[in-house]
């Protein structure tokens, strides 16, 4: 019997103007390829699209995961996404149309972390979450705390509009 390989998910963050990523988005990327090497031929599943500036964040993170070494065969793109819900929601279906039924690990930000482990958790994922990256997403505290904050009040409402679109049967 064939074990099924950990998809490992990496939220997206910004691109810079230039197409580079953004510190958040390597950092993320990183953690997420770091979490990778202690498991055996794990599927990467960047998410997220075209934001303020291309190219989408999932080809970029893809782009980053290919110059650490990973196979193309092992990186599944999913470039649509424009949120945390809605890259949850593409996850899924990528994931079921791919055949998978395996573990799934969720990476991004130490903040960011609990909303994308419980929203893929909700959409019947079976998640955890990946070591997040060891320094923090941004430098000012300022910043940090906003982030914190803005997560305290996203996930109660990202989690009531998963779960309206599941009950909805929109899901």
């Amino acid at each position: 019997m064939t074990r099924e390989p950990t998809a490992i998910v990496i939220f997206g963050a910004a691109v810079r103007p230039d197409g580079t990523p953004s510190r958040a988005l390597r950092l993320r990327t990183e953690a997420a390829f770091a979490a990778g090497t202690a498991l055996r031929e794990p599927l990467f599943v960047p998410t997220g699209g075209v934001g303020r500036h291309g190219p989408s964040e999932a080809s970029v993170m893809a782009g980053l995961l290919g110059a650490h070494g990973v196979p193309d065969a092992r990186i599944l793109v999913e470039d649509t996404a424009t949120s945390t819900l809605t890259s949850v929601r593409a996850v899924r279906r990528l994931l079921r149309a791919a055949g998978h039924r395996g573990p799934v690990l969720a990476a991004s930000s130490a903040y960011h972390l609990p909303r994308c482990v419980a929203l893929l958790r909700l959409a019947g994922l079976p998640a955890r979450a990946a070591p997040p990256p060891a320094v923090p997403a941004a430098r000012s505290l300022r910043k940090r705390w906003f982030w914190r904050l803005r997560e305290a009040v996203a996930l109660p409402v990202d989690a009531a509009l998963l779960l309206a679109l599941r009950l909805g049967g929109r899901f």
